[in-house]
């Protein structure tokens, strides 16, 4: 039996007039409710990122045609302009929300554009739209020392398990980087599954710690769109990606052995 292929969308923000630091990888909103629209005419099935690995880790079957729509970083056109449609729909969302980046008592600043505040995100968690972590200050989580990535990781957590009742139990990496290290902590701080990016189809075997995502971007047309969520030539479509991906994972990897090599000369 061939294994189930699950696209798993990602967005970020929601938006007719965004700032040059969102501008790529958001979607206008007019893009969004005829990509939503598509995924109705469609015969998909949208869940959650919990309904997804729940199904997997247990073997119970899959919705017809199941596709993950994800947001992540917590942009205020989430709630503004994604959620009418989602709720027009019928549709199950994720919300990954870096906790420093919402608007309220953990602001950082760090925000990049207008984001949500913990109203609205309640408002969504309200809607049928599962509320994950995507850490605290939205950095490279696999280029943080233990202490670090275990602050991030547990503020995180407990900001969100504090505004909203409910322990998260989806995450999803900043810049989808992580290591095996990031992902054994991620399952010790309870998180039973993780998304990275990938640009590929979401599989089983893949484990729940490093399901694959496909980028929706501003540049991103309807029939590219139906492509992605029907999971032809997605190779295709991100090859310079992936090759952009490979060069800066050589950097990065070069940059971790000089800071361990600095660090054991202390």
């Amino acid at each position: 039996m061939t294994e189930p292929r699950v696209p798993i969308l990602m967005y970020h923000a929601v938006a007719a007039d965004p700032n040059d630091a969102t501008r790529a990888l958001s979607v206008a909103p007019e893009a969004f409710a005829e990509q939503m629209a598509l995924v109705g005419e469609l015969g998909l099935t949208p869940v959650t990122t919990a309904d997804l690995a729940t199904r997997w880790r247990s073997g119970r079957p899959l919705p017809g045609r199941p596709v993950l729509i994800t947001f992540d970083d917590g942009y205020e056109g989430v709630h503004r302009h994604a959620l009418p449609v989602l709720a027009k729909h019928g549709f199950a969302a994720t919300l990954f929300v870096s906790t420093g980046w919402i608007r309220g008592a953990y602001d950082t600043g760090g925000g990049l554009d207008t984001m949500l505040d913990w109203d609205q995100v309640r408002d969504l968690a309200g809607a049928d739209v599962e509320i994950g972590g995507h850490s605290h200050s939205h950095p490279q989580l696999d280029q943080l020392d233990d202490d670090s990535l275990r602050g991030e990781l547990a503020r995180c957590r407990d900001i969100v398990a504090d505004e909203l009742g409910a322990l998260p139990v989806s995450f999803a990496y900043p810049y989808g980087y992580s290591s095996r290290r990031v992902r054994d902590e991620v399952r010790s701080h309870g998180f039973a599954q993780a998304l990275a990016v990938g640009n590929g189809l979401a599989r089983r075997r893949q484990g729940p710690y490093a399901l694959q995502r496909v980028t929706v971007r501003r540049s991103t047309g309807i029939e590219e769109f139906e492509r992605l969520v029907e999971g032809r030539t997605i190779a295709r479509t991100f090859a310079r990606d992936r090759a952009l991906t490979k060069g800066y994972a050589m950097v990065r990897r070069a940059r971790q052995i000089r800071r361990k090599a600095s660090r054991s000369r202390v």
